[in-house]
């Protein structure tokens, strides 16, 4: 998806990078953020607007940063339960770059509409969840949704075919890498959150 939105395609299509970008995150941000509050409000009407307690809360989060992490691994075959889904690409061909960029970007903040590589999209939602506030989890959200778009930034500098080839190979190379930094992201937080649980 990253290669359909970099400046020497958007420029083949008489649209404007930046535009469709600002476009692709502002949408990340506010997919992540609705998300994230529909996720508040949820954990609000289920465990009541106080929410759990503090150990309560972090033992779920321990449990659910492992448990997503055990499954990123690949143990005993897990794998990251998802939709098999893409965006719909006919829109590059069909609508102005804002509005596709918008789209996407939207598409791509909340994260469960399309496919899911990792569990780490599930643990903001647990995260999200565990605040029982729509106001809280909506700011989580949309920093979710904001991490996700920031990467087409990276996609500034190509303007040639031999740059944008480059990039492909890049993003391969780096593949495992980026696997291996959700499932060390997620083992920090199950770490965390034990560290503060048995903290006197």
């Amino acid at each position: 998806m990253l290669a359909s939105i970099v400046p020497l395609v958007e420029r083949a299509r008489n649209q404007n990078w930046g535009l469709t970008v600002a476009a692709y995150v502002a949408g990340s941000v506010v997919g992540g953020a609705l998300l994230g509050a529909t996720s508040g409000l949820l954990g609000a009407v289920v465990l009541g607007h106080g929410g759990v307690d503090r150990p309560g809360v972090l033992v779920a989060l321990a449990l659910s940063a492992a448990i997503g992490a055990t499954i990123d691994l690949g143990v005993a075959g897990l794998r990251v339960p998802t939709v098999r889904r893409q965006v719909n690409e006919d829109w590059l061909h069909r609508y102005r770059g804002w509005v596709y960029g918008l789209g996407f970007g939207v598409q791509l903040g909340v994260g469960v509409v399309t496919i899911v590589t990792s569990a780490i999209v599930y643990l903001m939602l647990v995260l999200a969840f565990l605040t029982a506030s729509w106001p809280g989890a909506a700011v989580i959200g949309g920093v979710f949704g904001l991490a996700r778009a920031l990467p087409i930034v990276a996609t500034a500098g190509i303007a040639t075919p031999a740059r944008l080839r480059e990039f492909h190979r890049r993003m391969q190379r780096r593949a495992s890498l980026a696997s291996r930094a959700t499932v060390g992201v997620q083992g920090a937080v199950a770490a965390l959150a034990v560290a503060l649980v048995v903290k006197p």
